[in-house]
This record gives C-alpha cells, sequence and structure tokens, in this order.
C-alpha cells in the first residue's frame, strides 16, 4: 500500500483529476466532499477511491472525519486542501454571508484541515501539505474581493507553515491554476470564456490533469527540498513574483 493522501473536494473537478493522478502513481487515496452526494457515489464507483463527506470549514467535522480516515484507511501523509468555493459580485454589493462563507471553505478549512494532520506529520517525520490556491490570488479579478482574498491568504498560509515544519521533514506548498477546463468553468457564458482564452498566451484553458501531474511530484519523496514554494500554472497568463 502507497501512502495514504487526502484530498479534499475530490470527488470533482481538479479534485477528481488530483485524485486520479495519485492513485494512478501509487498512492492510497481518500477524497473528501462537501455535499453533492450523487457526483460522490459516480466517482466512487468510476474510481474505487473511498469518499467522505464532512464540512472542511467546520473544525469539529474535520476532526471527526479525519479520526475516521485514520481509523479505517491509515495515518494521512499526504494532504491536498484543494476544496473552494465561489460567491462571486461587486464588493459594493457582496453580503457578508457571501463574504464569509468564501473565508470559511477557502480560507478557514487551510486550518480546519491541517491542525488535525500535523502533529502526526511531525512525529514521523514525513508530510506533504498541498494547498490549492488561484490565479486571481495572484493578479485580483474583479468580483472576486472575497476570493482573491481568501485564495491570497493560502499563499501566505503555504508560506509560514513551510517554515515551522521544514525541520521535521513536513513540506508545504502551493499551486496557483489558471483558467482549468472543469464543469465549472464550462459553465461560463460562451463569450466570456472566449475573452479569457484569448488573454491566455498559450492559447487554450489548462487540463485538470496537468495540475494533478504536478501535485503528484509535490506529494512524492523526491520534492522534500522543495517547500514554501508557490508554483504557478497558467498557460502564461499572468507572471508572479512568488
Amino acid at each position: 500500500m502507497g501512502r495514504i493522501a487526502l484530498v479534499t473536494g475530490g470527488t470533482r473537478g481538479i479534485g477528481h483529476a488530483i485524485c486520479i493522478g495519485l492513485k494512478a502513481a501509487g498512492y492510497t487515496v481518500v477524497a473528501n466532499y462537501a455535499g453533492n452526494d450523487t457526483a460522490a457515489q459516480a466517482f466512487k464507483n468510476e474510481t474505487g477511491i473511498p469518499v467522505y463527506k464532512w464540512d472542511v470549514s467546520d473544525l469539529s467535522a474535520c476532526e471527526a472525519g479525519i479520526k475516521q480516515v485514520v481509523a479505517e484507511i491509515g495515518p494521512i501523509e499526504i494532504l491536498v486542501n484543494n476544496a473552494g468555493i465561489t460567491r462571486d459580485g461587486m464588493m459594493h454589493k457582496m453580503s457578508f454571508e457571501n463574504w464569509s462563507a468564501v473565508m470559511r471553505t477557502n480560507l478557514d478549512s487551510m486550518f480546519t484541515m491541517t491542525k488535525p494532520v500535523l502533529e502526526p506529520m511531525r512525529a514521523a517525520n514525513f508530510g506533504r501539505i498541498i494547498n490549492i490556491s488561484s490565479i486571481n490570488a495572484q493578479k485580483g479579478q474583479m468580483g472576486q474581493t472575497n476570493y482573491s482574498a481568501a485564495k491570497a491568504g493560502v499563499i501566505g498560509f503555504t508560506k509560514a507553515l513551510a517554515q515551522e515544519n521544514a525541520f521535521k521533514g513536513v513540506t508545504v506548498n502551493c499551486i496557483c491554476p489558471g483558467y482549468i477546463n472543469t464543469d465549472m468553468v464550462a459553465a461560463m457564458p460562451e463569450d466570456v470564456l472566449k475573452k479569457i482564452v484569448a488573454q491566455i498566451p498559450v492559447g487554450r484553458l489548462g487540463h485538470p490533469d496537468e495540475i494533478a501531474e504536478l501535485v503528484c511530484y509535490l506529494a512524492s519523496d523526491k520534492s522534500g527540498f522543495m517547500t514554501g514554494s508557490v508554483l504557478t500554472i497558467n498557460g502564461g497568463q499572468y507572471f508572479a513574483n512568488g
């Protein structure tokens, strides 16, 4: 049995590809999901990967869910913090509810999911924490003050946590995908999508498995000297300094 990897938001979109990629690379994969039971069951049937349902913004739910995974599967050695939501809107019209929902799921989850697995990783002198941020954390995006702020927080979280745990063999890295060909992106109005693609120098959307390949490297033993890194994968749409 390969090292155990837990992927949040793992049954759809980028998370789905990450789970498949990690399994193909020999890891024992577990997928967390929040609410879509039909999609989760379809994913389980398709991949054979076990699925566990809990809200990543709820500390008690995360602690209970992770405890169950550890009891049934084994200790979590790789954590991919992928779960995220959007509640887009211009700031002057945004409700605090929509601000807070995005902050809880996209940023609070860094704490609620990472804290329960961190001490066991430190005790084992091995761990891989891989956080999925966004191009819009780096450049900002009109109509996404909540999302951009939360995902920018993920970058700061990554850099600080990496410094705290490097000497214990636990690496912490961050991936900032650009626009990836998922159901969420495909649901955009066609004219909006065309404008986005026109801004991408490689001339296309990214593929979910391209993100998955990067995750697989960061999860591997070979990535032990890389920590605190912010990796941009966006087809040249935006060049960041870190």
